[in-house]
């Protein structure tokens, strides 16, 4: 196939015919400044930059050269700035655990109610990721393999949102770190890509799982489908109905897809028994991947948040951010992320909770999540399952309890009865504050954050999006000019249905009743811990 390109280096100083014996090749065009060639490969495209320089010494030394290259066969040039690259990709995951001055409650067995032993979860995980959960090492070696798939889309940008500054008139400098760019749009392949290759190293055929809105899906799917292993998953069944392009997604990199609840498992049965058109939950989904695991010797489960093996992966984030913020010499005086299950937020925020227990900096972290799902700010710091079967081992967590079903709302991630138990021990130790958002205040941010920074978030960090604004302006009123940084977790590419019920006025805030809340934290374990 031949190849067209443009060099738009501007020529408007010099003549036409400087390749005069080369004007089959080449042809100028004097509208757009610029050298149209037809040519056989990229090979030609760098003969001709070099014939430039060779013939243009002194425009070479102004520093004037070919800014912007447009082959048509699928060739894509990404521009980065200095600042880009000078950031690698880290090549360890950091373990917060290894630094607290108190250590976290371990998990409890569900029958004996003793601390569970690594080999209780070898039914579920492979080796290496439960000696990832329990250790006390610092930093984990990332493996070369697992960095390489990273390399398909990390660093990820650190990008300050200098229009969304100017609608809000503030003094602060926001700034968001973009996970948006990965694969499957979100920060969840930190965490899928080496699970799924952890899984083929000890000889894993397949894997289950749960995922709420299906980023988490989408991101395993697309890791499975890198190494060649089995995937099926459950899908809350309101985002399964809501986000029908995530499905598809997961299908097309080759999973199986079920609306949860189910009839597939015991769990999603009796469920169903009880309420035939329950929209689920995270809690329910777990319980029928777990199931699913359990039963079958060549199938592991994998899990997109919560535990701290997947908390660990997504540090990625964080210590990238250290070097970005670094290299423009900013240090956050604020930084915010929304809450789900907790792995989001404790990738961007745990390598600096790090920096500011050895008192380098001492910036507020702020978590954020939807007030139809507030396990922080209204559920109960004690022992729960993180599934509403009672499958899993029993976590001390700040927990709505396991039978707690959220109200359908947009933000399918964020639905879940309980707080990463991590994150839930250093809330406790007041290293970071949390706050709850309805979910009109968070598309009205949304719709502001899209029409200055051209991005359109995922419901989800739509929470994070919200709580920036609610800062920048408390700082347009103090006249502090605070940096302020933020995870943008993903796009909201396949969360239209969303943004239309907010444009169309049809978006209600959704709560619970105190009832329902006591009726499920009535349920929760009473141990004495």
């Amino acid at each position: 196939m031949v190849s067209h390109c443009i060099f738009s280096a501007n020529l408007s100083n010099t003549s036409p015919c400087l390749y005069a014996k080369d004007m089959k090749r080449f042809q100028y065009n004097g509208k757009d400044k610029g050298w149209h060639c037809n040519t056989v490969g990229l090979y030609m495209q760098l003969e001709i930059v070099k014939k430039i320089k060779e013939q243009w010494p002194q425009r070479c030394a102004l520093g004037v050269k070919p800014v912007h290259v447009r082959p048509s066969n699928a060739w894509r040039i990404r521009a980065t700035s200095d600042v880009d690259k000078s950031v690698e990709i880290p090549h360890q995951w950091y373990n917060l655990i290894a630094d607290l001055p108190v250590k976290p409650p371990p998990p409890l067995h569900p029958n004996t109610l003793e601390p569970i032993k690594p080999e209780d979860l070898s039914a579920l995980f492979p080796d290496a990721l439960i000696e990832q959960e329990v250790t006390d090492d610092r930093f984990i070696d990332i493996p070369d393999e697992v960095r390489d798939v990273y390399s398909l889309w990390r660093p990820t940008p650190l990008i300050r949102a200098k229009r969304l500054e100017k609608l809000l008139n503030t003094p602060a400098r926001i700034y968001y770190k973009y996970e948006g760019v990965s694969p499957a749009g979100s920060h969840k392949p930190n965490s899928a890509v080496p699970q799924a290759w952890y899984n083929v190293q000890e000889g894993i055929k397949n894997v289950v799982t749960e995922t709420g809105a299906g980023q988490w899906g989408s991101a395993l799917a697309f890791a499975c489908s890198i190494f060649g292993l089995g995937c099926e998953v459950w899908q809350v069944r309101a985002s399964f109905d809501q986000k029908p392009y995530r499905k598809l997604m997961m299908q097309t990199w080759g999973a199986k897809v079920h609306p949860s609840p189910s009839t597939i498992t015991e769990a999603g049965q009796r469920i169903l028994e009880k309420d035939p058109s329950s929209p689920g939950s995270l809690g329910i989904a777990i319980s029928e991947a777990v199931e699913v695991a359990a039963k079958n010797v060549d199938t592991k489960y994998c899990l997109g948040s919560v535990l701290n093996h997947v908390l660990l992966h997504q540090t990625v984030i964080g210590e990238e951010c250290l070097q970005q913020m670094g290299a423009i010499g900013e240090t956050p005086d604020v930084i915010i992320g929304c809450t789900g299950g907790g792995s989001n937020f404790a990738g961007l925020s745990f390598p600096f909770i790090r920096e500011k227990l050895n008192k380098k900096i001492n910036p507020t972290i702020k978590a954020v999540e939807p007030t139809a799902c507030p396990s922080l700010t209204k559920g109960v710091y004690a022992y729960d399952y993180g599934d509403t079967a009672g499958m899993t081992p029993l976590m001390k967590m700040h927990t709505l309890g396991h039978n707690f079903v959220p109200d359908p709302i947009h933000a399918g991630g964020l639905r879940y009865h309980g707080m990463a138990p991590l994150l839930s021990h250093i809330y406790e130790l007041g290293f970071m504050e949390a706050i709850s958002i309805p979910q009109t205040e968070c598309f009205h941010g949304a719709i502001q954050f899209a029409r200055s920074e051209g991005l359109i978030p995922a419901p989800e960090p739509t929470h994070a999006i919200a709580a920036t604004i609610r800062e920048a302006l408390r700082c347009r009123e103090t006249g502090e000019a605070k940096v302020i940084l933020t995870a943008m977790c993903g796009h909201g590419h396949f969360d239209l249905a969303a943004y239309e019920k907010y444009l169309q006025g049809d978006m209600v805030d959704l709560s619970f009743s105190q009832e329902k809340l006591q009726a499920s934290l009535a349920n929760i374990p009473q141990l004495i811990a």
